[in-house]
């Protein structure tokens, strides 16, 4: 290990409170006791994900019986009473991390503390002597252990478990259900090490909890485990599914795949774990084999908002380019994978481009699922809705996962958990620290302090109402009295259009995509000021996107827009809009974050009309008459908050008016 190693390691032992702390890696991570969130929109998201959908997210789980699953177990009426899927348990082990999470950022002994601790609770007694713990499988009237390892979700449910108990020990120290956690861990070691039951779980997910596991106690075995599910993954030992073994990985081994395919949340999930083994072991051509099938899949397999997956029949990645926007799956748990997978890759290699993913994804993704109050949720996440779809009932289980509202609870319910414990570590996404100096990686009002090689301390406070504004103001707190270099990401959205680095001298710079930084002796005072170019921009897709050809988008620094039919007059719906691309769009009035762009509405078709829709190229159909308008879009992450609605990303487009007189 060399020295820059040894001081990633020296200094990941100094935050305690971090999500992921890798022993190795370009980048040491700043974990949720050195950085604080403090204003805009990313407070507000978190604001409400602490005081609503914590408690959302329990009364739901206790009211359709899935925390009421492990007293059953324990009273022995679990074959009879279990409530919800198989992988139930998952969620409330997700409930548990989100609340550690959120608690490590309100001080000592809060309410948090005293509902994670009646949880765990409720769980302890329900794990066996040797372990065990699960609620659907191994008890009197149930199947035995570990019989159905394509569907059974136990090894999956662990890892949710186990990243629970990490959270628990990093934000209070060791206590039950980290305990629990480790017992369960045990467990796993002795029952799949080597000379055990020598095959994978059906969703991945083990993985990356039991490394982070092994970086938690220092316990090798935890990461010896990790690395022999991820070695086994793809020699077929799981049974061939009706969706192909690529459903589950199990079709190629990690080093031999090009392209992440299959299940995208069980994809993403694995490939995370992977990229945690290699970064442990030193393992660098593991390592590579993910960023390559991250490149190829962002370069064809990724909607423009940072979405992943196109089927839905099994949750899928499609083949390269097969990105229809109206049948986009891009479930919210891919969303919130995906910035797993980025945040890793990023600190293991230090490139700015995995940070510009995750931005993309968070914004439009991870942030669109949840409904402005936190109560209710999308799944998945259409680019595309033809109909206004109906609200769900608000005391009833959406039994779909493409719901075409946010629901307040699903019968498959990952996502409002997935979301929950994403908000709740959010700070630990935003700034890393080397040997050199602190990078800022994503942009939000914050507070930050660390120490640098040395013991030397930095604080920085950090100003911006991005993504509204382009201006990040980055004030120096505290400083050591020798130079060192500050580093800020330059989105790579930005290309094509002019960013700005002022530096406290006064000095003016233009900065391209990629990192800006600035090495000099710091003071107390001293303010760095990045300038990005905010005004919104067309968008064109790459002609092998068959399912948008002739349609153009808009963004505006990272947010994706959207056409929603609230905005559109006398009752036109989305799949009317037609735009104009030749007129440059602009912000719209107010600070509400919306854009006015040039284009038309197609008029009503007249629903009588049962015309033949084909004809010859030189007798086209008749459309119906357009007039032209100026046509409102919203930032796409707050479609669906102003009630049914249809909605179009990808807009076709419109000619100039050649209606006017010459």
């Amino acid at each position: 290990m060399n020295r820059r190693h040894e001081l990633v390691r020296e200094n990941t032992a100094r935050s305690l409170v971090l999500p992921v702390a890798p022993a190795r890696g370009r980048l040491r991570p700043l974990g949720l006791d050195e950085v604080t969130i403090t204003g805009g929109f990313w407070a507000r998201r978190r604001r409400i994900n602490a005081t609503a959908t914590l408690d959302h997210c329990r009364d739901w789980m206790e009211r359709v019986g899935w925390i009421g699953n492990f007293r059953a177990a324990v009273e022995g009426r679990i074959h009879r009473d279990r409530r919800g899927r198989e992988f139930a348990d998952s969620d409330v082990y997700k409930l548990l991390e989100a609340m550690a999470w959120a608690a490590a950022g309100q001080g000592p002994d809060t309410s948090l503390d005293a509902e994670i601790a009646a949880l765990t609770e409720a769980i302890a007694p329900a794990q066996e002597p040797d372990g065990y713990l699960n609620t659907a499988f191994g008890r009197p009237g149930q199947q035995p252990r570990y019989s159905d390892l394509e569907w059974g979700h136990e090894l999956y449910c662990y890892g949710h478990l186990i990243q629970a108990g990490v959270a628990q020990a990093r934000a209070r120290g060791e206590g039950e259900l980290a305990k629990i956690a480790r017992r369960a861990a045990d467990h796993v070691c002795a029952t799949f090490g080597r000379g055990g039951i020598e095959r994978v779980c059906g969703h991945p997910e083990i993985e990356p909890a039991l490394v982070e596991l092994a970086r938690l106690t220092g316990e090798q075995r935890y990461l010896d485990q990790a690395a022999l599910f991820v070695d086994r993954r793809g020699h077929r030992t799981l049974a061939d599914p009706e969706f192909g073994r690529a459903y589950y990985q199990d079709d190629l081994p990690v080093r031999e795949a090009t392209v992440f395919r299959g299940h995208a949340v069980r994809a993403l999930y694995l490939a995370s774990g992977a990229v945690d083994v290699a970064v442990e072991t030193g393992d660098d051509a593991l390592l590579a084999a993910v960023v390559r099938q991250w490149e190829r899949t962002v370069a064809r397999r990724t909607y423009l908002t940072g979405g992943m997956g196109s089927h839905h029949r099994d949750e899928s990645f499609g083949d390269d380019f097969v990105l229809p926007p109206d049948r986009a799956y891009s479930e919210t748990c891919a969303g919130v994978a995906s910035v797993m997978l980025s945040w890793r890759l990023l600190l293991a290699t230090g490139e700015p481009r995995f940070a510009d993913l995750a931005e993309r994804t968070l914004f439009n993704v991870v942030a669109a699922s949840p409904a402005e109050d936190g109560r209710a949720f999308f799944y998945a996440n259409t680019l595309h809705r033809r109909d206004r779809g109906t609200v769900p009932p608000a005391d009833a289980e959406s039994p779909r996962a493409e719901s075409s509202l946010r629901a307040p609870w699903f019968a498959v319910s990952c996502c409002p958990t997935n979301v929950a414990r994403t908000l709740a570590q959010l700070p630990a996404y935003l700034a890393t620290a080397d040997d050199h100096g602190v990078q800022l990686h994503q942009y939000a009002d914050a507070e930050m302090a660390t120490s640098l090689a040395g013991g030397h301390g930095v604080a920085l406070r950090i100003r911006t109402d991005y993504p509204s504004g382009g201006a990040v103001t980055v004030r120096i707190d505290r400083s050591p009295d020798h130079p060192w270099t500050l580093s800020l990401r330059v989105p790579g959205w930005t290309e094509g259009a002019a960013a700005w680095l002022v530096e406290p001298d006064g000095t003016r710079r233009s900065v391209p995509p990629g990192t800006a930084t600035v090495n000099r002796l710091f003071r107390p005072g001293d303010e760095i000021r990045l300038e990005l170019p905010m005004a919104p921009r067309w968008i064109g897709a790459d002609p092998r996107v068959d399912a948008v050809r002739g349609t153009v988008a808009v963004q505006r620094g990272p947010l994706v827009y959207c056409a929603e039919s609230v905005d559109l007059p006398d009752g036109h719906e989305a799949d009317a809009v037609r735009v104009d691309p030749s007129v440059e769009p602009k912000d719209g009035p107010g600070a509400d974050d919306t854009v006015v762009v040039a284009g038309e509405l197609a008029g009503h078709a007249g629903q009588g009309d049962t015309s033949w829709p084909y004809g010859p190229l030189d007798r086209p159909a008749t459309e119906p008459a357009a007039e032209r308008a100026e046509i409102v879009l919203v930032p796409y992450r707050s479609w669906a908050n102003r009630g049914p609605a249809t909605m179009r990303v990808w807009l076709p487009t419109a000619g100039p008016d050649t209606t006017a007189p010459s």
